[in-house]
């Protein structure tokens, strides 16, 4: 397999009261097309700063980042929208959903932007909530969905674009334990139809879903290990 994730020497620095605050501090990582990856570490370990740079949300200040052999680290912000839009679909803590519209128009929100046409938008949504399971639930809004439901809207709407990649961030963070274990099942399938999944989370038992494990602390990787 070859390398769908490159990044070599990545740091992110920002000043903060005249101090350099180095969230990233020389990260060097290669993720490969198909692998299920977990990132963990302390909150301000750097994980999240290593996910928005992954997810083309935030650029290095210094480093190199191949996606896909492309060098994301000299793109300008329309080309890292695209690749947003295109690559990489998002799946966040807080679910993000818009409450004023139901499940289906949340889901294809991200075909809106890319200016798919209102039919073809409506039938690829249709595709992205089968595959979470919630066919049944596509004409409710936000309140009226589980916290679990929102999730896998949530993934739904990640999906739509059809993207090779999956960044989860805190998927189950507000979730019992039960639809968490629901959403990491959603996950651990999309894994095996092909997607290269990346999960950020504080929780080991969350983390061994993946097949390995990045532990990082204080900027740096402390440890890449197989589960």
């Amino acid at each position: 397999m070859n390398d769908l994730i490159y990044l070599e020497g990545i740091k992110r620095h920002y000043s903060l009261g005249g101090e350099t605050v180095k969230a990233l501090d020389g990260v060097d990582v290669s993720i490969k097309t198909n692998e299920y990856i977990s990132i963990m570490g302390p909150s301000g370990s750097g994980k999240s700063t290593l996910m928005n740079i992954i997810g083309c949300l935030d650029t290095p200040t210094e480093g190199t980042y191949l996606l896909d052999n492309e060098p994301v680290q000299n793109m300008d912000d329309g080309q890292l929208a695209s690749i947003r839009n295109q690559k990489i679909g998002f799946v966040f803590q807080t679910f993000n959903l818009l409450p004023k519209l139901t499940a289906i128009q949340n889901v294809e929100l991200p075909l809106v932007y890319s200016n798919i046409p209102k039919n073809d938008r409506w039938v690829q949504a249709e595709i992205a909530m089968e595959k979470v399971n919630l066919s049944d639930r596509m004409k409710h809004k936000p309140n009226e969905l589980s916290g679990g439901q929102r999730q896998r809207v949530a993934i739904a709407r990640a999906l739509v674009t059809n993207p090779s990649i999956i960044l989860a961030d805190e998927p189950t963070g507000n979730l019992d334990s039960k639809s968490g274990e629901d959403i990491m099942k959603v996950l651990d399938g999309l894994h095996r139809d092909g997607n290269t999944i990346i999960l950020v989370t504080h929780e080991s038992y969350i983390a061994k879903h993946a097949a390995r494990t990045i532990q990082i602390l204080d900027g740096k990787i402390q440890k890449d290990f197989q589960n």
